[in-house]
Parts: structure tokens; sequence; C-alpha cells
């Protein structure tokens, strides 16, 4: 054995500063606003929540950010990205200012959703799951929304749900958006 390697010390352990939050004060307030719902060992059941919240600051859900969510829970980042990837109100990818999900389940898609589907497509110079060039809007085709009677219908950054949306309505819709300054 060389003397020279024999007196050397090992290297010590090397302290890790903690992960950097990937949210604001903000969004974790809100977030333990959430958390609080529930009983202490139920923290977990806060991950829809906190994902819209994240996704409302950071305008979609990165790996990372889906990561930092499990942290904050203490739940597998997994569970998370379950839960993310099962909703189809989750952007898991950058998209759109705005995000339009047109119903096109069998009762909407009778009663014009399918019609106003091919409105906006032909509008935007899209097609379902594009984004527009200027990086306006996003269209999705969704599944139910509950209100069948109310035909067609669009939800509106799956925040505010449009009904009886005829042409004339489409386009009052976009103008209004695009004249929406972003966020």
């Amino acid at each position: 054995m060389n003397t020279a390697e024999s007196n050397v010390a090992p290297n010590p352990p090397v302290p890790t500063a903690p992960a950097p939050r990937l949210l604001s004060d903000d969004a974790y307030r809100r977030i333990d606003r959430e958390i609080n719902k529930f009983p202490p060992e139920g923290k977990g059941s806060a991950v829809m929540a906190a994902l819209g919240i994240a996704q409302d600051e950071k305008g979609w859900l990165s790996v990372d950010v889906m990561a930092d969510i499990a942290d904050y829970l203490q739940m597998p980042a997994i569970a998370v990205q379950e839960v993310a990837t099962f909703y189809n109100m989750y952007k898991l990818a950058p998209g759109g200012r705005h995000k339009l999900t047109v119903c096109t389940n069998l009762p909407c898609a009778l009663s014009g959703g399918a019609r106003a589907g091919e409105y906006l497509k032909r509008k935007l110079g899209i097609d379902y799951r594009e984004t527009t060039a200027d990086g306006a809007f996003t269209l999705i085709e969704g599944e139910c929304m509950g209100a069948c009677g109310d035909a067609p219908v669009l939800l509106v950054d799956n925040k505010r749900m449009e009904s009886w949306m005829t042409d004339d309505k489409l386009d009052r819709l976009i103008d209004e958006l695009n004249a929406t300054p972003p966020a």
C-alpha cells in the first residue's frame, strides 16, 4: 500500500442544501390552506388543489414542479404524477395562454359540440391538442362536463364554462380572450 494514499483523509460528507422551492410564497400559503382542510395524516388529499395552484402560477406542470409538490405534501412523486396524468384539467406541457376544451361527448356532439369544435379548428387554424402559432390558444377535445342541456359547451382555462356556443358567441369569446393581457 502506498503510504501517501493512506495518509489522505477521506472526504467529509458535504451538507446538502434543501431543494429550491419552485412556487411563490403565496402559492405555498394557498396550498397550506388546502392542506388544513384535511386531518394531518391526510396531507396528500390536497394534491389536486396543489396541482391547480401550481398550474395557475406556472401555466403548466413540469416534472420538477410536480416533484416539488410531492415533496411539499410528503408523498411519492409518482403519486402526484398519477393524479396529474389521470385528469385532463392539468397541462403537462406548455400550451397556449388560454385552453379551450370543447365537450364532444355524444350528447354534446349531437347537440352542436362537434360543429363548435370544427368551427374553432377552422377559426384558430389548429386541430385538437394543438396550439396557435401566436401561443394564444390550445384546443382540447373534452369529455362530459355535466351540462348536456346547455350544449354545445366548452370550458375556458378549466375555470369558466360557456354554454350554447353559436359561431357568433365563439367569435366574441375569442375576441374577448385575445384582448386579455397575458398573466
